[in-house]
């Protein structure tokens, strides 16, 4: 007689499939069976005051109303820093060698660019000045530096 051709592993793999063809027919079944599972009601979202997804609808007493004029759709221009102001600030970091450097300013702590060519007089490192402010090609840069 000869040996049957279905394998240990065919067997299994069959009943794999069989076992998935069943669980996937009941859970047919069940969706079936229940309708309220799907309905309208279960699927809506509503957003709170806050901006959190909630599935409780908004309270109409605590509703605000909005005007349409305050509104505003685009950025506001940014309003730009009077240039021409003298600042105080110390000497961050100067590099004699290559003439440029960085002065801290005082009030805000920002550090702006400094070249050699815009000191008025002799000036070191660590030393307090006053200055003015230009727009340069990569920021803004000290000029009219003067010790304070």
């Amino acid at each position: 007689m000869g040996r049957s051709q279905e394998t240990f592993s065919k067997k299994e793999k069959e009943k794999k499939r069989l076992k998935k063809r069943q669980d996937k027919q009941h859970k047919r079944e069940e969706r079936a069976a229940s309708p309220s599972s799907g309905s309208l009601d279960d699927m809506i979202a509503y957003v709170d005051e806050n901006g959190q997804i909630t599935d409780t609808p908004p309270d109409p007493a605590t509703k605000r109303k909005i005007k349409a004029e305050n509104i505003e759709i685009s950025i506001p221009k940014k309003v730009e820093d009077d240039l021409a102001a003298v600042r105080l600030g110390k000497i961050d970091f100067f590099n004699d060698a290559k003439g440029y450097g960085f002065i801290k300013e005082q009030s805000t702590g920002e550090k702006f660019f400094v070249h050699i060519n815009a000191f008025v007089g002799e000036i070191g490192e660590n030393d307090k000045v006053s200055f003015e402010l230009e727009k340069g090609p990569k920021g803004m840069n000290a000029i009219n530096v003067k010790k304070a």
